[in-house]
C-alpha cells in the first residue's frame, strides 16, 4: 500500500489549518499514531470499487487497541472521522473524504463457540478458520468481501442468512469511551443498523463476539462450497461494490410481478438485480461504470470509471425502476465522502 500514502501530517503544517482542524488531535494520540499520519492518500485502491479521492487526513491502525486511541480522541476533540476497512458496499466521491480517515486493519481474532473478531478481520478468512476449527454458522458469507465491521454494520447476508443473529456483543467506542453492549443496541435490520443511518451519533465498532457452533469440518466446508459455487456462477468478477441495492421485501409487490420466480413469490421477497434486468438495465454504461452483463444489480468498474459515473449509473436504474415498477429502490452501497455540487 506504500504507493498510496503521502508525506507524515506531522511533517505538513496543513493539518493545523482551520480547513482541515487535526491539530487536537494530533496533540491527544501517542507518538506511534502521530508519526504514522499521513497526507492526500488515494483511497480508490483501498475499495472493491476502484472510484474515490484522496483522504484529507489518513492513519492506518493496525490493532483494536490502536483503532480505540484513534476513534476515542477524534470524538473527544470532536473530528470528522471515517473508518474504512475492506472497502466494499461503499462508492467514494470523486472529491474525496474530508476530515480523518481511519483505516482499520484490525484483525485480532480469537476462535471458540464464543468467537472474538476485530472489526478490521476479513469476513471471507473468518469464514474459512471457523471452519477449519469446526465452528458453523457462517458458510452463507464466504463470498461476501470485505471485513467483520462493515459486514456488521449493514448485517450483511446471502440466501435469506445474515449477520445478526450470530452476534452476543459488540465493542464500540461512543462519547470518546470503549463499552461492551448487546446487540440490541445495534438496531440491526435488513441491510441496516444504527451505524449506518443517516444522522446517527459519532460510534466505532471495535469488534465483536459471534456465537458459533460445533460442526463436522468436512459439512461445513461443503456448505460453503456450494454457496461459493453459485456465487462464481452469478456474480462478475470486474471491480465493483458488491450488490448494489437492497431487495425490496413487499409482498404486495411480489405477487403483482410477472415472471418472479415462486421462491422469491412466496418469501415475498423482490430481487433488485430482477427490476433491473426487467427494465433492460444489463450492460448499461456511463463513463467507465456499467451494469454488469451477468448480474443486474452489480455496477462494475469496467475501466477508469469515476465514481460520478458510479453513481450516474445507479441513478438511472432507480429511474427506469421506479417508472415502470412504481418502486423506490433504496442503495445497498454507501455513498461516502463529499458530494457537494
Amino acid at each position: 500500500m506504500e504507493d498510496h500514502l503521502g508525506a507524515p501530517a506531522v511533517e505538513c503544517e496543513a493539518y493545523r489549518n482551520p480547513g482541515v482542524p487535526v491539530g487536537p488531535w494530533l496533540d491527544g494520540v501517542g507518538p506511534v499514531l502521530r508519526e504514522r499520519m499521513r497526507t492526500g492518500v488515494r483511497l480508490a485502491g483501498l475499495t472493491t470499487l476502484r472510484v474515490g479521492g484522496p483522504a484529507d487526513a489518513f492513519i492506518e491502525v493496525r490493532s483494536e487497541a490502536e483503532l480505540v486511541e484513534a476513534s476515542s480522541v477524534a470524538q473527544q476533540v470532536g473530528l470528522q472521522h471515517f473508518i474504512l476497512a475492506g472497502g466494499s458496499n461503499l462508492c467514494i466521491s470523486d472529491r474525496g473524504i474530508r476530515g480523518l480517515v481511519i483505516y482499520n486493519r484490525a484483525r485480532e481474532c480469537s476462535l471458540g463457540e464464543t468467537t472474538s473478531v476485530a472489526s478490521g478481520h476479513g469476513t471471507i478468512p473468518l469464514v474459512l478458520k471457523a471452519a477449519e476449527a469446526g465452528l458453523g454458522g457462517l458458510e452463507f458469507a464466504i463470498g461476501i468481501p470485505g471485513s467483520v465491521g462493515g459486514a456488521l454494520v449493514s448485517n450483511a447476508g446471502a440466501y435469506r442468512r445474515w449477520f445478526s443473529p450470530y452476534v452476543r456483543s459488540v465493542r464500540v467506542v461512543t462519547d470518546g469511551s470503549l463499552r461492551t453492549v448487546g446487540p440490541d443496541w445495534m438496531e440491526f435490520a435488513y441491510r441496516n443498523s444504527r451505524l449506518r443511518r443517516p444522522g446517527a451519533e459519532p460510534a466505532c465498532l471495535i469488534g465483536a463476539d459471534l456465537h458459533l457452533s460445533p460442526r463436522p469440518r468436512a459439512e461445513i466446508l461443503a456448505e460453503a462450497c456450494e454457496y461459493q459455487h453459485n456465487r462464481i456462477h452469478r456474480q462478475p468478477w470486474e471491480p465493483s461494490a458488491g450488490s448494489f441495492f437492497k431487495n425490496v421485501e413487499s409482498r404486495e409487490i411480489a405477487d403483482r410481478l410477472d415472471g418472479l420466480p415462486e421462491r422469491f413469490r412466496t418469501a415475498g421477497v423482490v430481487p433488485a438485480g430482477f427490476l433491473s434486468d426487467a427494465c433492460g438495465c444489463r450492460g448499461l454504461r456511463h463513463g467507465g461504470a456499467q451494469i454488469s452483463p451477468r448480474h443486474g444489480n452489480f455496477i462494475v468498474n469496467a475501466g477508469d470509471a469515476t465514481a460520478g459515473d458510479v453513481r450516474a449509473v445507479a441513478e438511472e436504474i432507480k429511474r427506469r425502476v421506479l417508472d415502470r415498477f412504481g418502486v423506490q429502490l433504496e442503495e445497498e452501497v454507501i455513498y461516502a465522502g463529499d458530494w457537494s455540487d
